[in-house]
């Protein structure tokens, strides 16, 4: 019996009959993990985070998360995506309630729990605003609070913050790695910033462009809370730096190969 929260085995994806996104990925994520998928675009890693998901299960290979084999999305399985993905018509409280009122759970119960996380996540006071409302920032963190609410082990992120200004994105970061040190979530971060990657991870995971392949798995030895001007933190940076330049170069050789053959 593994003692990995999340499995990854030989994971590849084929889009159409030629698109190679992902190729012989294999990861263990154990229990209570904080893992960044580093990378450029179109490396496969939001790919990736699809197929742990259930969203777009691999053309080979099997995920297996939380014991169970993945063939579709599920409770133990929470996203966060980049566009909020809020329902517009519903109150911050209504959204974070919507996931407990399709459980059916006691009303009671439900009113407990969406108090509880607009506290958590400074949203006493925004509660009855619809999402235009709101920042980017609150909705984030409506995003964030709705996910919360279903109490899934598991939380996918698919670049949740990328959207949001320097200051907001760090005090999110922040706000995310309070939330993960109290409830000890297994977490999988899509990220394409290297700083991003080394403030919040344990462990990174550089990816090549495709065809997607694991092409470091990078152990973050640093004490948080992390200071992103420390000589360690440069210095890893700059290691990711490489690691990620030299992939971005491949893919532009690639363009310009493509463009030669047209």
């Amino acid at each position: 019996m593994s003692a990995a929260h999340i499995e990854v085995r030989g994971v590849s994806k084929v889009f159409g009959t030629s698109v190679v996104a992902l190729q012989d990925i294999n990861l263990e994520i154990p229990r209570g993990q904080f893992v960044c998928l580093l990378g450029p675009s179109g490396c496969g890693k939001s790919t990736l985070l699809n197929a742990i998901a259930g969203f777009s299960p691999p053309t080979g290979g099997s995920i297996v998360a939380d014991g169970k084999p993945v063939t579709a999305p599920g409770p133990e399985r929470g996203m966060v995506f980049q566009e909020y993905a809020l329902f517009p018509w519903m109150t911050v409280a209504d959204n974070v309630a919507f996931g407990l009122e399709i459980k059916g759970l006691p009303k009671e119960q439900i009113a407990a729990t969406v108090d509880q996380l607009l506290k958590t996540l400074s949203l006493q006071d925004f509660r009855q605003r619809f999402p235009k409302d709101l920042s980017g920032g609150m909705r984030q963190r409506v995003a964030i609070a709705r996910v919360l609410a279903l109490d899934s082990p598991i939380m996918l992120m698919d670049e949740p913050f990328g959207a949001l200004d320097a200051l907001t994105r760090r005090d999110l970061q922040d706000e995310l790695l309070r939330i993960w040190d109290e409830q000890k979530k297994t977490i999988i971060f899509v990220t394409h910033s290297i700083e991003e990657a080394i403030y919040l991870a344990d462990r990174i995971v550089v990816m090549t462009y495709r065809p997607g392949t694991v092409k470091r798995d990078i152990l973050v030895d640093l004490p948080r809370l992390r200071d992103p001007s420390s000589p360690e933190f440069n210095a890893l940076k700059r290691e990711l730096g490489q690691l990620v330049m030299e992939e971005q170069q491949r893919h532009h050789h690639d363009e310009l190969r493509a463009a030669a053959v047209d």
